[in-house]
């Protein structure tokens, strides 16, 4: 498969079969935004929602339910989520989108669910595309730590040896008994056997009389 046809290869997260959009006023100066102030009149748009996962990148469309006509589409970046979809202060099933036209042109707009648990989908869709992303980012991270480095990837460290004698400690050599030699190596030279007094062994075949046993 080619770079490009992975760059457009889609996995559809979240279908809702309608949503509606309104048009929303400018953000107030201080807290967030309120649905309050815009469900009554501002209702501009209602039709289908999907989230798709395009590789990183999360998009949000809403389309006809009929033609599969876009209306518009919000494009969540890794790491961006905040600053493209925003839960209002006044309710659990409405949003405030940053929605582009692909020419660099933006805008906001509020996304309002019927029903409460299709808005708590629609957030357990972002939250899983999240941590799809971050848990690709760690693969990559490690696997660039493992094998990037050739050799040095695979390096077993094992801690030195210490063969310094302690304080108080001594070696101790075991050396065999043997035939003193003629020759003057080292070990001949530093170690001497002791020159001990035996009896000459007894010639084959003769034996030594005994003295008699006392009276």
């Amino acid at each position: 498969m080619s770079g490009d046809e992975e760059e457009t290869f889609e996995h559809t997260l979240l279908v809702v079969r309608e949503v509606s959009v309104y048009k929303i006023p400018p953000r107030p100066n201080s807290g967030g935004y309120k649905c309050g102030e815009w469900l009554q009149s501002d209702k501009i748009w209602s039709g289908r929602l999907r989230v798709i996962s395009c590789g990183a990148r999360c998009e949000i469309r809403m389309e006809d339910p009929n033609s599969g006509e876009l209306f518009a589409a919000c494009f969540i970046n890794p790491g961006q989520r905040e600053a493209a979809v925003e839960s209002v202060l006044d309710s659990s099933r409405y949003f405030v989108l940053r929605i582009e036209d692909g020419r660099g042109k933006h805008a906001f707009i509020g996304l309002g669910f019927y029903e409460r648990n299709e808005a708590f989908d629609f957030n357990v869709a972002l939250s899983d595309h999240e941590k799809y992303v971050k848990r690709e980012g760690d693969k990559e991270v490690g696997s660039n730590g493992t094998d990037g480095g050739g050799e040095q990837g695979h390096i077993d460290i094992h801690p030195a040896v210490n063969h310094k004698l302690k304080e108080g400690e001594t070696i101790r050599i075991n050396v065999k008994n043997k035939q003193p030699s003629s020759g003057t190596g080292m070990l001949s030279a530093a170690v001497k056997p002791k020159t001990l007094s035996l009896a000459p062994p007894p010639s084959s075949g003769v034996r030594f009389p005994l003295p008699p046993p006392p009276n």
